[in-house]
């Protein structure tokens, strides 16, 4: 009989409330010195909707697009932007498949001290613009910015 003890569970950090609050204030700000308004999704580290706000005048398809931007990005830990280089490889190509993968710029996954704690998705400006308003929301908030 084996005397090993089995660890069978691990903590998971997740976003708190007032951060996620934070990051939409932060992009919102951003966006609209870019130039744009925005729908902004925050998850938590399992991909589920933290916090989420929607500009007056962004676009009503722009709401489910961030918060599909937010659970690809948390998903594999990668910005939603890699995806376009990653789904031309035919191994992974039938996970463009997916109704919820987004493989467009604006979606991050939110990394706290080497941890994915969420993801965060942006939606209704160009994809350079949804991914510049990202950014800065992040370094605003000192949160690393993979993949950039």
């Amino acid at each position: 009989m084996s005397t090993v003890t089995v660890q069978k569970s691990a903590p998971a950090s997740s976003i708190t409330q007032a951060a996620a609050g934070a990051l939409i204030a932060a992009v919102h700000t951003a966006a609209a010195r870019i130039g744009f308004t925005a729908a902004v999704a925050v998850t938590d580290q399992g991909g589920h909707l933290k916090a989420f706000d929607r500009a007056d005048d962004a676009p009503f398809l722009t709401a489910e697009v961030a918060v599909d931007k937010a659970w690809t990005a948390v998903s594999f830990r990668i910005p939603t932007h890699t995806w376009n280089d990653l789904l031309v490889n035919p191994h992974i190509a039938p996970l463009g498949g997916h109704p919820r993968v987004m493989a467009v710029g604006g979606g991050y996954p939110i990394i706290e001290n080497g941890r994915c704690i969420g993801g965060l998705g942006i939606s209704s400006g160009d994809y350079e613009q949804d991914q510049q308003a990202a950014e800065e929301a992040l370094a605003a908030l000192g949160f690393d910015t993979p993949g950039h």
